[in-house]
Protein backbone atom coordinates (compact mmCIF):
# COMPACT_ATOMS: atom_id res chain seq x y z
CA UNK A 1 0.00 0.00 0.00
CA UNK A 2 0.71 3.24 -0.78
CA UNK A 3 0.00 6.41 1.27
CA UNK A 4 0.65 9.86 0.44
CA UNK A 5 -0.65 13.26 2.17
CA UNK A 6 -1.83 15.68 -0.48
CA UNK A 7 -1.27 19.81 0.20
CA UNK A 8 -1.51 22.31 -1.53
CA UNK A 9 -1.46 25.67 -1.13
CA UNK A 10 -4.64 26.45 -3.89
CA UNK A 11 -7.08 25.08 -1.28
CA UNK A 12 -7.52 26.87 2.31
CA UNK A 13 -5.02 24.76 4.80
CA UNK A 14 -6.27 22.43 7.04
CA UNK A 15 -7.68 23.77 10.11
CA UNK A 16 -7.75 21.24 12.82
CA UNK A 17 -5.75 17.79 12.85
CA UNK A 18 -6.29 16.13 9.56
CA UNK A 19 -4.90 16.82 5.59
CA UNK A 20 -6.12 18.69 2.67
CA UNK A 21 -6.46 14.83 1.43
CA UNK A 22 -4.86 11.36 1.42
CA UNK A 23 -3.75 9.04 -1.82
CA UNK A 24 -3.89 5.51 -1.20
CA UNK A 25 -2.91 3.77 -4.70
CA UNK A 26 -5.38 5.35 -6.78
CA UNK A 27 -7.96 5.59 -4.59
CA UNK A 28 -8.01 9.64 -3.06
CA UNK A 29 -9.95 10.77 0.40
CA UNK A 30 -10.63 14.68 -0.02
CA UNK A 31 -11.22 16.29 3.63
CA UNK A 32 -14.23 18.61 3.67
CA UNK A 33 -14.30 21.87 2.59
CA UNK A 34 -15.78 24.69 3.75
CA UNK A 35 -16.15 27.91 1.23
CA UNK A 36 -12.65 29.17 3.11
CA UNK A 37 -10.62 31.35 0.50
CA UNK A 38 -7.11 30.04 0.25
CA UNK A 39 -5.70 32.94 0.55
CA UNK A 40 -7.08 34.73 3.59
CA UNK A 41 -8.57 31.37 5.30
CA UNK A 42 -12.15 33.69 5.40
CA UNK A 43 -15.30 32.47 4.61
CA UNK A 44 -16.39 33.85 0.71
CA UNK A 45 -18.41 36.75 1.24
CA UNK A 46 -21.89 36.85 -0.85
CA UNK A 47 -24.29 34.39 -1.17
CA UNK A 48 -24.84 30.82 -1.01
CA UNK A 49 -24.00 30.28 -4.77
CA UNK A 50 -21.13 31.58 -4.08
CA UNK A 51 -20.09 29.70 -1.74
CA UNK A 52 -21.06 26.69 -2.73
CA UNK A 53 -18.64 27.43 -5.56
CA UNK A 54 -15.88 28.52 -3.35
CA UNK A 55 -16.12 24.96 -1.87
CA UNK A 56 -16.32 23.23 -5.54
CA UNK A 57 -13.19 25.42 -6.62
CA UNK A 58 -11.55 24.52 -2.91
CA UNK A 59 -12.26 20.80 -3.81
CA UNK A 60 -10.86 20.91 -7.17
CA UNK A 61 -7.64 22.48 -6.06
CA UNK A 62 -7.22 19.49 -4.04
CA UNK A 63 -8.14 17.09 -6.69
CA UNK A 64 -5.21 18.55 -8.71
CA UNK A 65 -3.00 18.64 -6.21
CA UNK A 66 -3.38 14.74 -6.44
CA UNK A 67 -3.12 14.20 -9.88
CA UNK A 68 -7.20 14.42 -10.71
CA UNK A 69 -9.52 16.47 -11.21
CA UNK A 70 -13.47 16.36 -10.07
CA UNK A 71 -13.89 14.26 -13.18
CA UNK A 72 -12.43 11.42 -10.80
CA UNK A 73 -14.72 11.90 -8.17
CA UNK A 74 -16.74 8.67 -7.36
CA UNK A 75 -18.39 10.04 -4.38
CA UNK A 76 -19.10 13.22 -3.38
CA UNK A 77 -21.03 14.29 0.47
CA UNK A 78 -22.71 17.63 0.98
CA UNK A 79 -23.38 18.74 4.69
CA UNK A 80 -26.03 22.23 4.29
CA UNK A 81 -26.95 24.26 7.17
CA UNK A 82 -30.20 24.55 5.15
CA UNK A 83 -31.71 21.88 3.25
CA UNK A 84 -33.61 24.42 1.00
CA UNK A 85 -29.98 25.54 -0.69
CA UNK A 86 -30.18 21.77 -2.28
CA UNK A 87 -31.63 23.00 -5.51
CA UNK A 88 -28.41 25.91 -5.85
CA UNK A 89 -26.15 22.84 -4.97
CA UNK A 90 -27.23 21.07 -7.86
CA UNK A 91 -27.48 23.69 -10.36
CA UNK A 92 -23.98 24.76 -8.83
CA UNK A 93 -22.93 21.11 -9.42
CA UNK A 94 -24.04 21.28 -13.43
CA UNK A 95 -21.07 23.49 -13.84
CA UNK A 96 -18.66 21.05 -12.41
CA UNK A 97 -19.47 17.67 -13.25
CA UNK A 98 -20.33 15.59 -16.17
CA UNK A 99 -22.73 12.73 -16.38
CA UNK A 100 -21.90 10.07 -14.82
CA UNK A 101 -21.95 11.28 -12.18
CA UNK A 102 -20.44 10.65 -8.62
CA UNK A 103 -22.45 8.99 -5.99
CA UNK A 104 -23.67 11.78 -3.88
CA UNK A 105 -25.42 12.12 -0.59
CA UNK A 106 -26.82 15.67 1.30
CA UNK A 107 -27.22 15.83 4.53
CA UNK A 108 -28.77 18.46 6.90
CA UNK A 109 -26.63 19.54 9.90
CA UNK A 110 -27.39 22.10 12.63
CA UNK A 111 -23.40 23.66 12.12
CA UNK A 112 -20.45 23.53 10.35
CA UNK A 113 -16.18 25.25 11.39
CA UNK A 114 -16.76 28.73 11.34
CA UNK A 115 -20.28 29.29 10.53
CA UNK A 116 -19.99 28.05 6.85
CA UNK A 117 -23.49 26.83 5.25
CA UNK A 118 -21.80 24.21 3.28
CA UNK A 119 -19.48 21.49 3.56
CA UNK A 120 -18.02 19.12 0.75
CA UNK A 121 -15.70 15.64 1.14
CA UNK A 122 -15.00 13.51 -1.92
CA UNK A 123 -13.81 9.94 -2.63
CA UNK A 124 -11.70 9.88 -6.10
CA UNK A 125 -10.42 7.51 -7.89
CA UNK A 126 -7.25 8.27 -9.91
CA UNK A 127 -7.09 6.43 -13.77
CA UNK A 128 -3.87 4.45 -13.95
CA UNK A 129 -1.61 6.58 -15.85
CA UNK A 130 -2.19 9.32 -13.66
CA UNK A 131 -0.95 7.33 -10.77
CA UNK A 132 2.83 7.24 -10.80
CA UNK A 133 4.83 3.70 -10.59
CA UNK A 134 6.10 2.72 -7.46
Amino acid sequence: MIKQVIQTPNAPQAIGTYSQAVRVNQMVFLSGQIPLVPKTMLLAEGDITLQITQVFINLQAVAEAAGGSLSDVVKLNVFLTDLSHFPIVNAVMDHYFQAPFPARAVVGVSALPKGAQVEMDAIMVLKPQEYPAS
